[in-house]
């Protein structure tokens, strides 16, 4: 029975190491766009730095692009790639910029569980930046994704009139 007690403790503790945390570690070769610390804090405001490089979140209704209703897109404010385009913005309520879909495959997707419990997370497709989360509370008119994403980590680039 001791024996049987300490199989099965070596194969829990060896089954914590996940192909998930070999992805994370490894998740930075994957984009095309890779910096050192150093050089994203060169490039970036702190706010931005916290959020798009190490997952952290603004202040719900602190952004300006939450009232922004021009025609444009959103980029990733580290490499300026387009994420999302103003006609698929909506006003979620939540107090972050929120869109209904990306640009197909700009955007990148990933699962956290930092707060305990499984979110889709969202990051820049070419830098790994971090952007936000994905949820199934959006319009059910759309897509019915709510594209819930930190105003920090874009640039907005208004149409122009051509």
């Amino acid at each position: 029975m001791k024996h049987l007690l300490i199989i099965v403790i070596a194969l829990v503790a060896f089954s914590c190491n996940t192909k998930a945390q070999d992805k994370k570690e490894t998740k930075e070769e994957i984009f095309t766009v890779v910096k050192t610390d150093a050089e994203w804090k060169q490039l970036l405001n702190r706010q931005q730095y916290d959020i798009l490089r190490h997952a952290g979140t603004e202040p719900p209704f602190s952004s300006p692009l939450l009232e922004n209703h021009e025609k444009g897109t959103y980029v990733c404010a580290a490499c300026a790639t387009p994420l999302f385009e103003s006609e698929d913005k909506f006003d979620s309520g939540t107090g972050w910029p929120s869109f209904d879909q990306e640009i197909k495959g700009n955007v990148s997707y990933d699962v956290d569980y930092n707060i305990g419990v499984a979110r889709t997370e969202e990051h820049c497709g070419t830098c790994g930046g971090h952007l936000g989360h994905v949820f199934n509370d959006g319009p059910r008119k759309t897509t019915g994704k709510r594209h819930c994403i930190n105003g920090a980590a874009l640039n907005f680039i208004p149409k122009t009139n051509e």
